[in-house]
């Protein structure tokens, strides 16, 4: 058992006595990439906006390399090295590229220069397009930079929720590419996803949600070839994989 990120017992909601999550429990690795996939309204989302603060924890905790984290702020979740790529609103569309990782960096800015330098070596497209406007970037490209802004503070952890929303399936693809990419650079990853076969296909391990509880767990590819997954969850379009 992980004794990294540990996530137990979680109960939270929107609104008061109604809880969208009812007892979500977590274990990840330093390193991982975990999927967390279910059906609309299963509690993927809310699952990763309690435990970045944007959500009161009713009950249950939450433990990162030994320190209860359980309902600290935002700020002080990403100077323990926590980030989080919401779905919307995740860039500064006034904002130039090079500005919206200024923004990126502001609890730390003296090492602006140095994770700009990290961030355009890893996405160079970002150093080509810095003096544009993000709200003139294309979907893939915005989802870039909104993932490249959440690494200027250096998390361990990055929470991603629905990266590749709305976006084409070549720019899907992309986006997961990326998510490796940067796991790859050592960063641990918790991905949300609604292309529950995507994420499976690229995750090390995944979790299935369903209203609120962890229906189902194991890597990605069992879960890609367990029946009972496919039917409930998946559907045909697993089939083949």
């Amino acid at each position: 058992m992980s004794d990294y990120l540990v996530i137990r017992d979680i109960v939270a909601g929107y609104v008061p006595e109604v809880n969208i999550l009812n007892g979500c429990t977590l274990d990840v690795e330093q390193g991982e990439l975990i999927g967390i996939v279910g059906p609309n309204g299963a509690g993927k989302s809310t699952m990763l906006k309690a435990l970045f603060g944007l959500l009161p924890i009713r009950s249950g905790k939450l433990m990162f390399k030994g320190h209860d984290i359980t309902g600290l702020a935002a700020h002080d979740l990403v100077s323990r090295g926590v980030g989080f790529v919401p779905q919307t609103e995740n860039v500064f569309a006034a904002l130039t590229v090079k500005e919206n990782l200024e923004m990126g960096s502001f609890l730390r800015p003296d090492t602006f220069e140095e994770r700009f330098e990290f961030v355009t070596t890893m996405f160079p497209r970002l150093s080509e397009r810095q003096e544009q406007r993000a709200g003139s970037l294309s979907g893939g490209e915005r989802q870039m930079l909104a993932m490249s802004r959440a690494l200027m503070m250096n998390p361990e952890v990055l929470l991603l929720d629905e990266p590749s929303a709305g976006l084409s399936p070549d720019l899907q693809d992309q986006v997961f590419l990326n998510t490796k990419k940067i796991n790859s650079s050592g960063v641990t990853i918790i991905m949300v996803e609604q292309n529950a076969n995507r994420c499976l296909q690229v995750c090390d391990r995944a979790y299935v949600l369903d209203q609120g509880q962890n229906a189902y767990t194991g890597t990605g590819q069992e879960l890609l070839s367990d029946p009972k997954v496919i039917e409930l969850y998946l559907g045909t379009l697993a089939e083949g994989i």
